[in-house]
């Protein structure tokens, strides 16, 4: 939608809601898409549980699972409980799901009681599953057939019950104890002869997920498989419901904000950014900062071990921040990169050796670069500018360059292998985050550093 369009939609909206006449502005929200709702409950939120409230409640249900969480909040708070109930009715299972694990207890406990029996009986089943399983992603709405069944019976089945279902372009096989057999697509059973019996038309190539499965497990069978939705079995192959591709999305999106963050070096937020609370996010913060803080103390403590070679030749506490950031920055590059690569599943623990081998190619030649360059920029300066750097000059280009060469490499080598060693422990790769690595390479290289100046300027200026 273009500009002019959007805003001529709002201006429409202002004019509807203002004459305050309930059938138009039912009439008028039920004409709009429903991203097109969701961009005027955004654009006006002091009148979203008005907008939401005057839509027909199945076209309000699909614009509310796509609102943020704080507009979803807001909203169930304004409805009175009579639509505060039709609505959370209407809601599919798992996107009432994922609603209500965000609130407190005390919310959920009343929100549930608004429920008819059977959502309630649901909700509940699905809220009792661990809270980052896949569990609690499925939905009980899908069509599943017998395998003695013609595909005359399943077409007439689909009629029957498709309007309820979550999607209709699979539909799933159990027999007569409920234990699943295989899957369909629609498209194989309307290209087949009606007379047929689902039994003949199954290939069992299925792919399942289990109910206790982490939600990452999901995430990575969606993209290594071209499937819509996967069926959710238990340890019993009972057929219990169904995952869909939007709902796996969504989780990939939650666990790539939260590893963005941890990389960042904070604890994962729950919420949006503008809507944490102020001391919330402070404590969010302090904890790592706190964290780091300490370890950069380790460098003040590294620089004190190696004050009587930094008194005798000062000019080497020149090149401290460009020992430590270079090693840091190659550190904080390789911790990403590893990061990333493991959250998508192009590498697991088990390729260790095969990172390793590679970091060290890696940051050998990234610190050989690096060496060069920074040994060409002293001697360079020091013939325009021979005070500088006094007499030994090129020694001390040395020192630096091997420095390079060794804290760069150092720095690759954690970066590369820290995550992995977390992630075997069972903690989350992400806490490895860049600042935390970096910390750790700025004293690591301090040492580095004043360990060969110590060694190659012997005599000369130490």
């Amino acid at each position: 939608m273009s500009l002019e369009e959007i805003l001529s939609l709002n201006d429409q909206f202002l004019e509807v809601i203002q004459r305050d006449d309930v059938l138009e502005i039912r009439e008028f929200l039920n004409d709009q898409n429903i991203s097109d709702v969701a961009e005027l409950i955004n654009e006006f939120p002091e009148y979203e549980h008005q907008i939401v409230g005057n839509m027909s409640v199945h076209r309000a249900a699909k614009v509310f699972k796509i609102l943020d969480l704080p507009a979803q909040k807001n909203i169930i708070q304004e409805l009175p409980p009579n639509k505060t109930a039709e609505l959370l009715n209407e809601l599919p299972a798992d996107d009432r799901t994922a609603f209500l694990e965000e609130l407190p207890s005390e919310v959920v406990k009343e929100l549930i009681k608004l429920l008819d029996p059977e959502e309630r009986k649901i909700t509940l089943a699905l809220l009792g599953y661990p809270e980052s399983s896949v569990g609690r992603l499925m939905t009980p709405d899908y069509i599943a057939v017998q395998i003695d069944w013609t595909l005359q019976e399943v077409l007439e089945h689909i009629r029957e019950v498709g309007k309820n279902s979550e999607t209709i372009d699979v539909i799933y096989v159990v027999n007569d104890k409920g234990e699943f057999v295989d899957d369909i697509r629609i498209r194989e059973i309307i290209l087949a002869n009606p007379d047929k019996v689902v039994g003949e038309v199954i290939d069992n190539r299925f792919i399942t997920l289990n109910v206790t499965d982490d939600q990452e497990v999901a995430n990575q069978t969606f993209k290594m498989n071209n499937r819509v939705a996967l069926p959710v079995i238990d340890d019993k192959n009972i057929l219990l419901g169904i995952v869909t591709i939007d709902d796996v999305l969504w989780v990939a999106n939650e666990e790539f904000s939260e590893d963005m963050q941890k990389i960042g070096g904070t604890e994962a937020f729950d919420e949006p950014y503008l809507e944490i609370p102020l001391m919330k996010l402070f404590k969010k913060r302090v904890v790592w900062l706190i964290v780091l803080f300490l370890g950069e103390m380790l460098t003040a403590t590294a620089m004190g071990y190696f004050e009587d070679e930094i008194a005798k030749a000062v000019v080497l506490a020149l090149f401290v921040p460009l020992i430590i950031s270079s090693g840091g920055n190659s550190g904080s590059q390789a911790s990403t990169l590893i990061i990333q690569a493991m959250a998508i599943g192009e590498i697991k623990i088990g390729d260790w050796w095969r990172i390793l081998r590679r970091e060290i190619l890696q940051g050998l030649l990234l610190g050989t670069v690096l060496a060069i360059i920074g040994f060409i920029r002293i001697v360079a300066w020091s013939s325009i500018f021979p005070e500088t750097y006094g007499v030994h000059y090129v020694m001390i280009g040395v020192v630096v360059g091997f420095s390079l060469l060794g804290v760069v490499l150092w720095g690759t080598l954690i970066g590369s292998m820290f995550p992995l060693i977390l992630k075997r422990l069972g903690a989350d790769p992400a806490v490895s985050s860049a600042p935390f690595v970096a910390t750790i390479v700025d004293v690591t290289g301090l040492v580095i550093y004043f360990s060969l100046a110590f060694m190659l300027l012997q005599g000369l200026m130490l």
